[in-house]
């Protein structure tokens, strides 16, 4: 039997287009945004979506400031406001109250975490493919 590696995998992608909704959600929502601030101290980093790893940096942006957001969805000031988007800010709320997604975050992290790390490393102007060779080895065993 073949499975499709879209199948396999689908809920990575699900699990991160759920990450940059909520991000743009807040960012894109002056009030919203408002409240944000009062609950969370770091913001919402910019990365292009076309950068390697934007999905990783996103998802570790979410994992560091989790209790502000959690704090922040169940104010009385999130429910309270009601004038935009209503159904979209139940979904940001409903997902960043849901254990099971931010297990997928954590796993997605850890999964990826030795990969992106070689990655960092190698990102740099100067020749780094003897790093390359290095990291390679651990990498495989890491991810095993």
């Amino acid at each position: 039997m073949k499975l499709c590696i879209k199948s396999v995998i689908g809920w990575i992608s699900k699990t991160a287009e759920d990450g940059f909704f909520i991000r743009n959600f807040i960012m894109n929502h002056s009030m919203r945004f408002a409240i944000f601030k009062k609950f969370v101290d770091l913001m919402f980093l910019s990365i292009s979506e076309t950068r390697f790893a934007s999905v990783i940096v996103m998802l570790k942006r979410l994992k560091t400031i989790k209790k502000g957001l959690l704090t922040m969805v169940i104010s009385d000031q999130w429910s309270h406001y009601r004038e935009d988007d209503v159904q979209k800010a139940a979904f940001v709320k409903e997902t960043i109250l849901n254990d099971i997604w931010w297990d997928k975050v954590d796993y997605i992290l850890r999964f990826t975490e030795p990969i992106y790390d070689m990655l960092r490393c190698c990102d740099t102007d100067e020749s780094t493919l003897h790093l390359v060779y290095e990291k390679w080895d651990s990498v495989i065993e890491q991810v095993k």
